[in-house]
């Protein structure tokens, strides 16, 4: 990106912050800003044991610290030397929805989209790369994965700004904070990711119908768990969503047991390290692989 296109982006900033919307920059990653050292470090650190922004409360750091916390709409701020050097690399600007009132529900397929087209009513939609951000009026709590392809960003969350969008803006309905409701309450199915027990690791005395080398399923693994903790400020239920979709993909063909039960614990764990509650974890993982894991 050119130093043109990143001072666009602190115009934009700026200008939505003019309307009372916060905003923070984006890495080139799409990712916020890392911790600084001094909140990265040992607990309780500079920001009182809460890295990854799982409590309420604004970020104290001048730097753009803490993910949807640093979101501000203070031009001040957004012009300073303490966050100059964060526009200097940033990809994009990003928006807190809930500290704007709002509430948007990522819709990241067609078949998503499709989904709340016949089940929301309409409202202001902004086309994303793979599908739409339904936007309401009126805050709620956020969750991952409330459905395959169905996150919902309002308080203690970011969502990256890809322009106003178009269509009316209509009031949170009553179904939306629902789906976050039962993401925290929804007791786990009996699919294959089945307690909180800690279990043994996968092998093959659990996967004796997988027709792959077991180098084959631990390099998937691992590479998946590298994207969930990668996920430090946002987006690792969904990540864990993905992640189990994809090791139940590779299964698909197999006759089984290919013990994705193990498989899918490893994730949850992963995704709990970084923050995400274990319920929400749990739910992201079961629903990833039941998409696919019926033939295996």
């Amino acid at each position: 990106m050119t130093y043109a296109s990143r001072s666009a982006l602190l115009r934009a900033a700026v200008d939505l912050a003019a309307g009372g919307v916060p905003v923070l920059p984006l890495s080139a990653g799409k990712r916020p800003v890392p911790n600084c050292p001094a909140c990265a470090g040992p607990t309780p650190g500079a920001c009182g044991g809460r890295p990854t922004m799982l409590a309420a409360g604004p970020c104290c750091c001048p730097a753009p610290c803490h993910g949807w916390a640093a979101a501000t709409t203070d031009p001040a701020v957004l012009t300073s030397p303490a966050w100059a050097r964060a526009w200097q690399t940033a990809g994009a600007v990003a928006y807190h929805p809930g500290g704007a009132g709002v509430t948007v529900v990522d819709l990241d397929n067609p078949a998503a989209v499709a989904w709340a087209r016949a089940t929301l009513p309409p409202t202001r939609t902004v086309p994303t790369t793979r599908g739409e951000h339904w936007i309401y009026r009126g805050a709620t709590r956020s969750a991952n994965a409330v459905r395959p392809g169905v996150d919902i960003k309002s308080t203690m969350s970011y969502a990256r700004w890809l322009g106003p969008g178009t269509g009316t803006m209509t009031a949170l309905p009553p179904a939306v904070p629902e789906l976050a409701r039962k993401e925290e309450t929804t007791p786990r199915g009996s699919g294959p990711v089945v307690s909180s027990t800690p279990r043994a690791g996968w092998d093959r005395s659990v996967a004796t119908g997988c027709r792959h080398t077991e180098r084959y399923v631990r390099t998937g693994l691992e590479r998946g768990l590298a994207l969930v903790r990668a996920r430090t400020e946002q987006g690792a239920g969904s990540q864990a969503f993905g992640v189990a979709r994809f090791l139940a993909g590779q299964h698909a063909a197999c006759p089984g047991p290919c013990g994705l039960d193990a498989l899918g614990q490893a994730v949850i764990e992963a995704a709990v390290m970084v923050g995400v509650p274990e319920a929400y974890a749990a739910r992201a993982v079961t629903n990833g692989l039941g998409r696919t894991a019926g033939a295996a």
